[in-house]
């Protein structure tokens, strides 16, 4: 089972938030998500747990309550879905306009 957490404190590592989860069961990984420009971490991440009832377990118990001093969200992921958008080429795309 994938696990969505956010509002992760900034300072929050990949170390506390597994300790955390594996109360409820096998951690299998742990993903913090960092800004590739600044480094500094989104305040979200992943944390992947294989027994689903462990996952819910974990959901359940730890959502809405304080990891390193902040209230975390956490809730079970969904794939992320088609924002639309795309190409446009020149100019943002668009008809003929010359």
């Amino acid at each position: 089972m994938n696990i969505f957490v956010a509002k992760l404190d900034y300072n929050t590592d990949d170390h506390t938030v597994r300790e955390a989860f594996e109360k409820f069961g096998t951690v299998e990984s742990v993903k913090i998500i960092f800004d590739r420009d600044t480094g500094r971490s989104k305040g979200f991440g992943f944390v992947e747990m294989p027994d689903s009832g462990e996952g819910q377990s974990a959901i359940d118990a730890l959502n809405d309550t304080e990891l390193d001093g902040r209230s975390i969200v956490v809730k079970e992921a969904r794939p992320r879905e088609d924002r639309g958008g795309g190409g446009g080429g020149y100019r943002g795309g668009g008809g003929n306009r010359y």
